[in-house]
């Protein structure tokens, strides 16, 4: 299966571009796997700020989640919720697969636990692969077919070192940020153990790009390959996996349950995910704004913690 590196930030535009031309396109297999049923859906849109909620009843109820269920607050302000709204839309799913020389995991469980997703995810989702060691490479382009995922991963190899935030920053800006406005259910999904040796990019810096552009992470966790040793100017791996899932509302699973972290996942983002709008007091766009919702008993909420300032004082 072809592969193509995604280049340094300048050129990765054009590189995706290139993907789609006509040479390229009669290299991808069509889709092939009939997926379950979902109904279609059309944007979801209202006044105000609109965010992206997990939201389920862990109690026996039946009753649909309302707004006056929900209590949220911004900066410790309690807000106006105008809408809570079930998201029935397709979901875009980015994965994302360390495979570099000292990566904990086998290759062949590497490919098992993204194999897992194709086999979960419903009618209308699409995943991304993309996997990285000191550059981050395109395996396989927004596809939903087992055929066509099962072919790239025979490329799968280990190789040089694991440069994870320079991987989560250029996935966000060349492959899920263009998808935007018109999509708004996307999830990054990571395969890695947490550890970056190498990026450019700050920790600070994707972790605000996460947010912003509300994209939901979880992992696929494996052993800290680095004993939980602390690297000077670096989060420790645990602390980098703990942070990118807890601060976007995602949440982490061991590759050992790569079944079951494929199924939770996606039946998450099918039957749990909702947007709730809501008009911002006093909102600035040089501050950053501190999230906390929370939920009548019976009911389990999660969502990102904090929308980054849009402009950023020097």
């Amino acid at each position: 299966m072809h592969r193509l590196p995604l280049p340094e930030m300048t050129n990765l535009r054009e590189c995706l571009l290139l993907l789609a031309s006509a040479a390229l396109v009669a290299m991808l297999l069509p889709a092939a796997v009939p997926a379950q049923s979902r109904r279609s859906a059309k944007a979801i849109g209202s006044e105000g700020e609109v965010i992206a909620v997990t939201a389920r009843r862990t109690d026996s109820k039946t009753d649909p989640i309302r707004p006056e269920n929900l209590y949220f607050y911004e900066n410790g302000v309690e807000q106006k919720i105008r809408n809570f709204t079930f998201d029935p839309s397709p979901s875009r799913i980015v994965i994302l697969v360390d495979n570099s020389q000292s990566v904990p995991a086998e290759l062949d469980r590497l490919r098992q636990a993204v194999m897992e997703f194709v086999y979960e995810i419903f009618e209308g989702d699409q995943l991304f692969i993309i996997a990285f060691d000191e550059k981050p490479e395109i395996i396989q382009e927004w596809t939903d077919s087992e055929k066509a995922v099962q072919s790239s991963l025979a490329t799968f190899r280990k190789r040089g070192n694991p440069y994870l935030f320079d991987a989560i920053e250029a996935a966000i800006r060349e492959v899920i940020v263009p998808l935007m406005p018109g999509i708004r259910k996307t999830a990054l999904v990571v395969i890695s153990d947490g550890l970056d040796r190498g990026s450019k990019a700050k920790f600070e810096d994707i972790l605000d790009r996460l947010q912003t552009n509300d994209i939901t992470t979880y992992f696929l966790s494996m052993p800290d390959r680095s004993g939980g040793v602390f690297r000077r100017n670096q989060p420790k791996a645990a602390t980098v996996v703990a942070k990118l899932t807890g601060a976007t509302g995602g949440s982490a699973f061991p590759i050992e349950e790569a079944q079951l972290a494929a199924k939770s996942i996606c039946e998450e983002l099918r039957k749990n995910r909702y947007l709730l709008s809501y008009q911002p007091v006093n909102a600035s766009a040089y501050d950053a704004r501190r999230f906390l919702l929370l939920a009548d008993k019976g009911i389990e909420v999660r969502m990102k913690t904090a929308q980054p300032p849009e402009i950023k004082s020097n």
